[in-house]
């Protein structure tokens, strides 16, 4: 997706006209799951792995980083979503937002526009759009270890972290095979419900 693209259909998630926020919403949902299935593909071979990640219906969610201004905008025109519950220490804001056919995205903003944390620099260096791509899992940790074990894929953390809403996460950062440029990758988050 150009970059033209992807700020159009961010966009549009904040527009007044409904059917354009789900158009834009699908649109921002295929362009991030698209990558991130190409990226994890042989997981599904791994009949462990597979089940943690809840196949054959996996549930994903493609996190976009806005900025709060945009961040704003998009929550009111979608009735103001509830804010999740966000471990300080992640300078992060974000809330969710679902469609029907199972599209669902974390809208995601940093608390502190200039600070340090993973969202105000992607917005620094990449500017708006798809920063990650996350999957539900039922043990983060045992998902991490056969990662690192059968997959060669080091985990972000050495060790899965408090998340959102009291989930636990970890992250993983994947080739995606046959993208343009040669340093094409997806963050994956694998994170596991209370």
């Amino acid at each position: 997706m150009t970059a033209n693209a992807i700020s159009s259909a961010i966009r549009n998630l904040s527009g007044a006209d409904e059917s354009a926020r789900v158009a834009a919403a699908a649109e921002i949902y295929r362009q991030g799951r698209s990558p991130a299935a190409r990226a994890v593909f042989d997981w599904w071979k791994d009949a462990e792995l597979s089940k943690l990640l809840l196949s054959p219906k996996p549930i994903v969610t493609v996190g976009v980083a806005v900025r709060r201004e945009t961040f704003t905008r998009i929550r009111a025109a979608n009735g103001q979503p509830e804010l999740a519950d966000v471990p300080q220490a992640q300078d992060a804001e974000e809330f969710e937002l679902q469609f029907a056919d199972g599209i669902e995205l974390d809208v995601l903003t940093s608390r502190e526009p200039d600070g340090q944390g993973a969202i105000a620099r992607f917005l620094a260096r990449f500017g708006e759009g798809v920063q990650q791509v996350e999957f539900r899992c039922l043990n983060v940790d045992r998902a991490m270890a056969i990662l690192r074990e059968r997959f060669s894929v080091a985990p972000i953390y050495p060790e899965a972290r408090a998340g959102a809403n009291g989930s636990k996460v970890n992250f993983v950062l994947v080739p995606v095979p046959d993208a343009a440029g040669e340093n094409a990758k997806v963050l994956i988050e694998l994170y596991e419900l209370p």
